[in-house]
């Protein structure tokens, strides 16, 4: 499992011309599966994820968690965090996890994130988006179990 980390400002993602999710502030959270991966991994990152202390704090250091700071979650499923380049320029997602397996994980996901008491919103699984992030820092932190 993989999470790509964003402090945002403001996100939204649209399907088809419609905002299906948005945040004024917090995390946007893209979501990457692959075979192997299981609920513990999920409830490990959705924890690292609401706990990282990428927030500033009256110093303005990176000191607070979302949890601390106030803010939501914008919560998008992308195979492509487990795409391999390695061989040529066109990359392979075979790595990926097949949607069958993966959604109930990103369900499960999303769930465990609502369980620390923040507003999660997503996009759609599988669904061609385009997600809108204004990224503060910018601030990116690569999670992965």
């Amino acid at each position: 499992m993989r999470v790509l980390v964003q402090r945002s400002g403001n996100a939204s993602v649209k399907v088809d011309e419609k905002i299906v999710g948005k945040i004024d502030s917090g995390l946007v959270l893209l979501v990457g599966f692959t075979d192997g991966d299981t609920i513990e991994e999920v409830k490990h990152l959705a924890k690292k994820c609401v706990n990282l202390r990428i927030f500033p704090d009256e110093n303005d250091v990176m000191n607070k968690s979302l949890l601390d700071f106030g803010g939501d979650i914008l919560s998008i499923s992308q195979f492509t965090l487990y795409g391999d380049a390695h061989k040529g320029n066109r990359p392979s997602y075979i790595n990926a996890m097949k949607n069958d397996l993966a959604i109930p994980l990103y369900d499960a996901f999303n769930e465990e994130l609502r369980t620390y008491g923040v507003k999660v919103e997503t996009g759609i699984f599988g669904a061609d988006m385009e997600v809108s992030i204004t990224n503060i820092g910018p601030t990116t932190i690569w999670l992965e179990k």
